[in-house]
């Protein structure tokens, strides 16, 4: 193979290990635009975007990072030694190097975007080393910090455009993905079985009974944060500063609750499916009652929105 071969070969390792079709993650950036009514407002959307494209990069050097941490153990697995740093496609030294240039170069865009951004991105960044580290070791704290980085990007995308927004909103946000994660965490047990251990060392210490008790309670606190949202967003917020983009005046948001519900109990249903592989969160983006559902919902509350600001 010549060395132009090899290079690139290296640079498609490089884009695969960064994980890129899991970058729609980094969508939840952009949710401080749409339920601060500037969904329409040029330079806020220019600014959210590159908010999110900075996200892409720090969480794909987070991916790039883990890879580097498990490319020993990675190497023994049947399917993921086949991960560009395991197969030897991306040399360990060419991933480090490529974890330090876009790691320190994405934060410091970030400061220079805005500090406030940047402290956000540096934390997200610091506790996804942990979280490679150790943290994805301890029960319920690995799932913490999974919707933790969550809300991490909801917060940033509010600073990077310097709106404020509901408190309830960034309630829902950690609370939706600690279900998720919490989901995911009781599938990976009841497909594992007695081998748990060997497919992910933390689902030795978690309690099936114990998991499925904390979904639960989670998803009716999702519920319960979702619907206080909703009731409170015709109510006059205290704004982060004089020139703070207005609160959403949408005092008929609550007619959506309904299909927040038919989510989330979707959802639990797909967690559910032992005989189902593919985890329930890869399985809900196919499930068509879930996407209508989630369609329908989206389209309502947008339009319940964003119905003052189309009409003048």
């Amino acid at each position: 193979m010549t060395t132009s071969a090899k290079s690139g070969n290296a640079l498609y390792g490089l884009l695969k290990s960064m994980r890129p079709t899991q970058w729609v993650k980094n969508l939840f950036v952009l949710a401080p635009l749409v339920f601060a009514l500037q969904l329409f407002s040029v330079p806020h959307v220019l600014q959210a975007v590159l908010g999110m494209f900075l996200f892409c990069m720090i969480s794909g050097t987070v991916y790039l990072m883990n890879d580097v941490f498990d490319v020993e153990k990675d190497r023994q697995h049947p399917t993921k030694r086949n991960r560009p740093i395991a197969s030897g496609i991306l040399p360990v030294r060419m991933a480090i190097i490529a974890c330090v240039v876009i790691g320190v170069g994405s934060i410091g865009a970030s400061f220079a975007v805005d500090w406030r951004f940047g402290v956000v991105a540096l934390v997200y960044l610091v506790v996804n080393v942990l979280y490679s580290m150790k943290l994805k070791h301890v029960v319920f704290i690995d799932v913490i910090t999974i919707a933790l980085g969550f809300l991490f990007r909801t917060m940033a995308g509010a600073f990077i455009i310097d709106v404020a927004i509901s408190e309830w909103l960034f309630g829902c946000t950690f609370l939706l993905a600690l279900y998720l994660a919490l989901g995911k965490r009781k599938h990976e047990m009841i497909q594992a079985g007695t081998r748990r251990g060997k497919q992910r060392r933390v689902l030795e210490r978690y309690r099936l009974d114990y998991l499925n008790h904390a979904l639960l309670g989670t998803a009716g606190l999702t519920i319960a944060a979702y619907t206080a949202y909703t009731l409170s967003v015709s109510l006059p917020s205290k704004p982060w500063h004089s020139g703070a983009a207005p609160a959403p005046d949408a005092p008929y948001l609550y007619v959506t609750i309904p299909f927040a519900i038919a989510g989330i109990m979707r959802f639990y249903m797909l967690v559910s499916k032992a005989e189902s592989a593919d985890s329930p969160t890869d399985r809900m983006i196919r499930d068509i009652p879930f996407i209508l559902n989630l369609v329908i919902w989206g389209v309502a509350v947008l339009a319940m929105l964003y119905a003052k600001v189309l009409m003048g």
